[in-house]
């Protein structure tokens, strides 16, 4: 049986997937909803069947497609309208035949919403949600209820907020989520308000929250202090404006923050992992800065934090990443010191402690090179063929003697770019022309064709991004620009390279041709170029 005393509600698929720019498939939805279940929810809300047919056809298709090892799903819908019979709804029978064994009701709880949106008095509005809830009941569902623009609600009629609570709780309803549905509450007066509602109606209490001040998670943690039982939130923070309180922030919030177990520590080691399984289902690129997931979330780039880390990872972080199956990185950059080359080369597997002399060879080659526009916290490829190389380590497959690479402009307006390489390796020279939709893939396809008769292993490398950047300057057009690539060779990994010139062929041909060099460093590859 499911120990839902204290549980987690995920409202993704739904109220997330209001975001703007966010459209899912039914299969993105039975995807994401199989992600959550690892994690360990105790809800997940499929949707609004009968109003969307898309959700409709989710409920219908995971009765035999999701086969769920902790989360119940529950189904999304309004009470009865204004008049009409409960049992004559078609929306409240589509709640009824969804297959969820759980519904949320949406509700509204401020007394100028039901009289300018609903259109309707006061006590129709409690009746509707009393007749709803029984009904449902009676279907043998659990019902929760969202009264929606609670806090709002609460602050213009307490009493007529705090009768949708009672009236809830005494029609069946397990519990009310209080809903602050435009954002705008502060943690402390959210937090009273909760305390005083839960006081008065001694009802079971949930609490849905929006970020629109930034306040999402907090409020949703001070809402549990106060005393709810029942939050809501959504993966990576999706949703409607600024978005919803972050289910990820949450639950390692009450879990590692709170003491207050709400997934297994199986689904909290996958949370990073998970997080950015979303993101790729959803196509919204991951916030890297995010808290606890974020690909930034526990890395560090002052020299003066990686002194201190060097002797106690801990000294500079809140809690260990492993427990968010997240990691530590240190940055490389003009802030580096010595400690930060020491740390960032043991990341990459080189041990440098002891090395005062190759530590300080690669911190002011550092500095040089971002003060002429690099950056390496952003390329650890780039990084590491600069550590290999102060150590003396050969990484030098080919050598480049030229390349050149031609624009045209057509007729009929098209434009095609072709490229020419020369280079050595193993003892030969070897010239190859491509041709592609730009300068940069013209040369990409021509080092390929120069090099793949002798290193077959490229065939498998991409180019997955690529990013141009101009840095501060007043040469106009003749200023420094700065080119990032990132690479991959099929297995799932990827890497970085930088380039930096002030012509921006010759700054991508720099980031393309670390590309390569890494790739064959990657496969093993022993350096030759004579």
């Amino acid at each position: 049986m499911l120990d839902d005393s204290f549980h987690v509600y995920d409202t993704t698929l739904r109220d997330g997937a209001q975001q703007e720019g966010l459209n899912l498939t039914v299969a993105d939805k039975l995807a994401i909803a199989r992600e959550l279940d690892e994690l360990g929810v105790g809800f997940i809300e499929g949707g609004w069947p009968g109003a969307i047919p898309k959700d409709t056809e989710f409920f219908r298709r995971a009765q035999t497609e999701l086969s769920l090892k902790h989360a119940q799903l529950a189904a999304f819908g309004a009470t009865r309208r204004p008049g009409v019979q409960v049992a004559d709804d078609p929306l409240v029978a589509a709640l009824r035949d969804s297959g969820a064994p759980v519904v949320t009701l949406v509700a509204k709880s401020h007394d100028r919403h039901v009289l300018l949106a609903l259109r309707t008095t006061l006590d129709e509005n409690l009746a509707m949600i009393a007749d709803t809830v029984r009904h449902l009941r009676e279907n043998g569902q659990r019902v929760f209820l969202d009264a929606e623009h609670f806090f709002d609600g609460y602050k213009s009629n307490p009493g007529y907020a705090l009768e949708v609570v009672r009236t809830a709780a005494e029609a069946g309803a397990d519990l009310t989520a209080l809903c602050d549905t435009n954002g705008g509450m502060m943690p402390n007066e959210l937090g009273d308000i909760v305390q005083a509602v839960a006081s008065v109606t001694g009802a079971r209490l949930g609490i849905h929250c929006h970020d629109d001040t930034a306040c999402g998670v907090a409020n949703t943690l001070v809402a549990v202090d106060a005393g709810v039982t029942h939050v809501q939130g959504t993966a990576n923070g999706y949703g409607e404006r600024a978005g919803n309180a972050n289910l990820f922030s949450v639950v390692a919030g009450l879990q590692l923050k709170k003491g207050r177990p709400v997934v297994p520590d199986s689904g909290m080691a996958e949370m990073s992992r998970i997080a950015h399984a979303i993101s790729e289902v959803t196509n919204v690129s991951p916030d890297t800065h995010q808290p606890y997931v974020g690909l930034s979330a526990f890395a560090h780039k002052a020299g003066l934090h990686a002194s201190a880390i060097k002797v106690d990872p801990m000294l500079y972080q809140h809690v260990d990443p492993a427990l968010v199956g997240n990691d530590m990185r240190m940055l490389v950059s003009d802030m580096a010191g010595r400690a930060s080359v020491e740390l960032k080369g043991r990341e990459l597997g080189y041990d440098l402690s002891g090395d005062r002399e190759t530590i300080g060879r690669v911190t002011d080659r550092v500095k040089d090179l971002e003060a002429r526009g690099y950056t390496f916290e952003a390329a650890d490829a780039s990084f590491e063929l600069l550590l290999r190389n102060e150590l003396g380590s050969k990484t030098e497959y080919f050598a480049v003697e030229s390349w050149r690479v031609i624009v045209e402009r057509h007729p009929d307006h098209r434009m095609t770019s072709e490229a020419t390489v020369r280079l050595h390796a193993k003892g030969e020279r070897l010239v190859a022309v491509g041709e592609g939709n730009g300068p940069v893939n013209a040369l990409d396809k021509a080092l390929r064709a120069a090099l793949e008769q002798l290193y077959p292993e490229l065939a498998r490398l991409e180019l997955s991004d690529y990013k141009v950047r101009i840095l501060e300057g007043t040469h106009g057009t003749g200023a420094i620009t700065r080119v990032l690539i990132q690479s991959g060779d099929g297995t799932g990994e990827t890497w970085n390279t930088v380039g930096v010139d002030e012509n921006i062929i010759a700054a991508s041909w720099r980031a393309l041709e670390e590309a390569v060099t890494y790739c064959l460093l990657r496969s093993g590859r022993e350096a030759a170029t004579s």
